[in-house]
Parts: structure tokens; C-alpha cells; sequence
């Protein structure tokens, strides 16, 4: 097989990919160091998959890095010796005093100067997480399929948006968010909106 049998083959997006067999892997090397338009089509093919990659991984959610920076607090508190918590489930009986034993503690309070979302772990088990979560000004976009997600308000005002309904929310109000229905959250306060948030598995 010539160089351009060899690079119309197909077996070099398969290298390039990582998708060949160590004896394979050691044909395409040896091609490479053979045959210099091998070699430029590897580079090539390369450059191609690693802009493809960039264009399509686009921007992760502005919620991922506060809550995977809450996860981590929450692991070095129970690290540390904090007892696991096990917060009552959320539902539209729930008062704000019912969590009175978290959001009285001085640790668990935000930092005060932050943009976005601020979290603070206060539960965790496999089906359920709870958080208290400030909110400054928004919270984007998103859409859950795997897990219900319920609100109750506990300082501030906001509005969440879910498709084209706008639910107008005060301290003690709940709102539970529906799979599959996207949602938005927009402060309305000049205060962030704090809230217990639980994400339960569906």
C-alpha cells in the first residue's frame, strides 16, 4: 500500500482517535517516520479533531462550578468530623423554621461578596441533596430530566420562570420545578435571594 492508500484508508483518524491496537499503532509510527505527507496528514488531522472538540464542548453551566465547589466543602466538613445531616424533604407544608438548625449556624453563612450562585451543602444522601443557595442576581437557564428540583424561599424575592409561567416568590413561599421543563430564576430583591434547595433523584 502507497502513502495515499495508506492515508485514504481511514486508519489514521482511527490513530489519531486512539481507536487502534498497540500493533497497529506501531504501523501507522513506523509510516510516519517513512513517508513525510503521513506524517503532515497526522498533524492535520489533529489540528481538525482538537478544533472540533473546542466548537462543540461550548461553555459549562455558570451552576457547576458553586455547587462542585460546595460539594468539596461539604466533603472536608464531614472529613473534619461534622456528623452526616439529614434535612427534611421539602414539600409545600415546609416552613423555614424547619431548617432553623442550618441557617442559624456562622458557618453556613455566604461570603457576601460574590457573583452568581454561593452554596453550602447541608444533606446529602444517593437520592437527595440539600443546600442553602444564594443567589444574586440570576440563575441561567436549564432543563432536569434525572432529578426533581424544589425551592423555598428564605430571604429576598424572585421570580422563576418555568416555560412561559412566572411564579412570583417571598420568604416561605415553595415552588417544586417539574422533569423536563426549563427553568429560570431572576432576583427581584436588592438583596440576594437565599433559598433551600433540594435536588431529589427521580
Amino acid at each position: 500500500m502507497n502513502s495515499k492508500e495508506y492515508i485514504d484508508s481511514g486508519v489514521l483518524e482511527l490513530y489519531v482517535m486512539g481507536m487502534l491496537e498497540p500493533e497497529e499503532c506501531t504501523e501507522v509510527e513506523r509510516m510516519i517516520t517513512i513517508h513525510p505527507e503521513v506524517r503532515d496528514e497526522v498533524e492535520q488531522i489533529t489540528k481538525a479533531l482538537k478544533a472540533y472538540a473546542e466548537e462543540e464542548a461550548g461553555a459549562p453551566h455558570p451552576a457547576i462550578k458553586p455547587l462542585l465547589m460546595a460539594t468539596i466543602d461539604y466533603s472536608e466538613r464531614l472529613q473534619a468530623g461534622e456528623p452526616p445531616a439529614f434535612p427534611p424533604a421539602l414539600n409545600e407544608n415546609s416552613t423555614i423554621a424547619d431548617y432553623a438548625e442550618w441557617l442559624n449556624r456562622e458557618d453556613l453563612r455566604s461570603p457576601g461578596d460574590f457573583a452568581g450562585l454561593y452554596a453550602k451543602i447541608i444533606g446529602y444522601t444517593p437520592e437527595m441533596t440539600t443546600a442553602i443557595v444564594w443567589i444574586s442576581s440570576m440563575a441561567p437557564h436549564e432543563v432536569h430530566d434525572n432529578e426533581y428540583e424544589k425551592f423555598l424561599i428564605v430571604e429576598g424575592s424572585c421570580d422563576i420562570v418555568i416555560g412561559d409561567k412566572t411564579h412570583q416568590l417571598v420568604p416561605g413561599d415553595y415552588l417544586s420545578i417539574p422533569l423536563h421543563q426549563g427553568h429560570e430564576v431572576k432576583v427581584t430583591s436588592s438583596v440576594p435571594c437565599k433559598v433551600i434547595l433540594q435536588r431529589i433523584a427521580a
